[in-house]
């Protein structure tokens, strides 16, 4: 599999190789025109798991279309091996621009800055965190334009391990928590820092020092000019609901203050330094140094490249060229290349050349390859419902967000999804209202916080942290789950309806993986999770990557208040026989996971 090639490619040079796969420039042989591929190499090869991730990378961008990121045009699935065609961009590495300059103007982070907000905002719009922003996944053109690349360990929202780049890690990361829009944005302004100061955020000598500083260690905004300070500060706030929670929304917020501390024309100026200081490393730039560059005799690059004018520098000024063929890749592989089409065969692969570049789409002979499906969006959207009266005094509002759904060609089951994942939520503040209804008075606010734990191609799970601020007592910080069926709309309301029994043997295995807590006992003082609370949602449970989450507050198994909350996380391979089998189905079993025996 290492030798093998995508026929009608001519191999110009190496862009970059790892353990997982090697980068190539290359020219089409029919059109002349440029494309970057990626092929899977090595002994991950033959590893089903990393076939499966970079067939995943695949999937994940074909979701993306924005000038802001490099393009897919086309996976390429044959019997000799795994290859990803995509939009060939000539400009060098944010990181090769540091390392040749050091330390960029103020305006000239800011633009670059905003400009891999844009490309994040369109993974987020598309439910994608990249989860490795880095200096080297950022190539900058000659126009000072930007470009957001290499998806390879992106994931839908929710994911939670270890991966990344230790450097720009955000604190959820190093703890394995599921990442957000919130974790890109964390590791886009420690960037954002590393191109104003000259310097990374922590320096540290050890992985175990990196991991502490960015957990705890305070946000190093002195690095930055006084008017960026709370910029950084809401960046890399520690927590990541005190951060931005998309890149769209920090986009608005840098806008703000950019043109505060900088003038309204500071974009202007921001992408004029980009692009000088971009130009200074032209002669490495792939497609100039291959001859194929906006003077070379292949045309412009597939990204467009129409000069430090074309786009404009305004808000979402990308080329027109970069417009063209972000818009070209949504209408399909024909579509995008233009153009007389001609169709070959090679393998178990059909070869697409036209006018515009060349991809490749993977067939079976004898089989018409599906249309896809316009990707489903899942987004957090406000909790904006006006403050109101209780019947015995006082008042009520709500803040916080809620998970809704969009892009289903019948918009009834978009709505039908929407109203399960709030019903949660209606419940929890019936419940809440009704006690507080004959308090007398006060002024009471309810938060809900959504964790999306699985998105999967047919399960949506999400939890949410809720809280009634105001109140007297306990037990009022509670977790409510609920998952979705992306293609029907039916809902898992209630947490028992996730089992197949009406009353899982659930509380051993979680005790078994209930982590320490120097409050609690070991062992529960009640009768442990009960029927009774998996139906009231007093105890919630909410599906993961790799298994159940089930947390309830300590009071609901019988330990004393003071335990609070608890959590613990059981492998699917652990309660599979507890599930209903459209769950276990459906559910992404890891490979330490082991499926139950029919």
């Amino acid at each position: 599999m290492d030798g093998w090639r995508i026929p009608g490619y001519t191999e110009l040079r190496v862009l970059g190789e790892g353990g997982q796969g090697r980068v190539v420039l290359a020219r089409h042989d029919a059109t002349g025109r440029p494309a970057a591929i990626k092929y899977l190499t090595g002994g991950d090869a033959a590893s089903t798991a990393f076939r499966e991730r970079f067939v995943r990378e695949a999937e994940l961008l074909r979701r993306l279309r924005s000038p802001y990121i490099a393009q897919l045009f086309g996976l390429v699935r044959s019997d000799a091996g795994l290859a990803i065609v995509m939009e060939a961009v000539d400009g060098a590495s944010l990181r090769a621009v540091l390392a040749e300059r050091g330390p960029l103007p103020p305006e000239g982070a800011l633009a670059v800055l905003k400009g891999s907000l844009l490309g994040l905002a369109a993974a987020h719009e598309g439910g994608v965190v990249h989860r490795d922003y880095k200096p080297a996944n950022v190539v900058v053109r000659a126009d000072g334009l930007s470009k957001l690349i290499d998806f390879g360990i992106a994931v839908d929202a929710g994911a939670a391990d270890r991966s990344g780049t230790p450097l720009y890690m955000a604190p959820e990361q190093w703890r394995a928590e599921p990442a957000s829009p919130a974790t890109d944005v964390y590791a886009a302004t420690c960037v954002f820092v590393e191109c104003v100061s000259g310097s990374r955020p922590y320096p540290a000598a050890s992985s175990e020092e990196l991991r502490e500083l960015h957990v705890s260690a305070p946000v190093p905004s002195g690095l930055v000019p006084e008017p960026l300070r709370p910029l950084v500060e809401r960046g890399m706030a520690k927590d990541p609901w005190d951060r931005p929670h998309g890149a769209a929304a920090f986009v608005r917020e840098l806008e703000s203050a950019a043109s505060g501390a900088y003038g309204p024309d500071w974009e202007r100026r921001g992408v004029a330094a980009l692009g000088t200081a971009a130009v200074a490393l032209a002669a490495v730039f792939p497609l100039t140094a291959a001859g194929l560059g906006v003077s070379g005799a292949g045309g412009a690059s597939a990204a467009g490249a129409g000069g430090a004018g074309a786009g404009g520098a305004g808000a979402g000024g990308a080329s027109a060229g970069g417009q063209a063929a972000a818009g070209a890749a949504g209408k399909g592989v024909a579509a995008a290349l233009g153009g007389k089409v001609t169709l070959a065969v090679a393998g178990t692969a059909v070869i697409v050349a036209g006018g515009g570049a060349a991809a490749y789409v993977a067939t079976h002979p004898g089989k018409k390859k599906a249309p896809a499906p316009p990707p489903i969006a899942i987004r957090l959207a406000a909790l904006n419902d006006p403050q109101s009266a209780l019947p015995g005094g006082g008042t009520w509002r709500v803040n916080g967000q809620v998970v809704t759904v969009s892009g289903h060609k019948n918009p009834a089951i978009d709505r039908k999804l929407d109203a399960a994942l709030r019903a949660p939520l209606d419940q929890r503040w019936t419940e809440a209202k009704a006690i507080l209804g004959g308090s007398g008075g006060g002024a009471y606010t309810a938060t809900a916080r959504p964790t999306i734990l699985l998105r999967g191609p047919k399960l949506l799970s999400v939890s949410y942290a809720t809280d009634v601020q105001g109140q007297v007592g306990t037990g009022w910080d509670q977790a409510r789950s609920v998952t979705v069926n992306l293609d029907t709309g039916a809902a898992y309301a209630r947490p028992i309806d996730l089992f197949g029994s009406s009353s899982p043997a659930l509380s051993p295995k979680v005790l078994a993986h209930l982590p320490g807590n120097r409050w609690c006992p070991r062992e529960p003082v009640g009768p442990g999770i009960t029927a009774k609370q998996l139906t009231s949602g007093e105890v919630a449970v909410t599906l993961t990557a790799s298994g159940i989450r089930v947390a309830f507050q300590g009071a609901a198994l019988g330990y004393s208040g003071s335990c609070g909350n608890r959590s613990a996380d059981v492998p699917y391979g652990e309660v599979a026989d507890l599930l209903k089998p459209e769950i276990t189905s459906a559910v992404p079993y890891p490979a330490t996971s082991v499926r139950p025996t029919p």
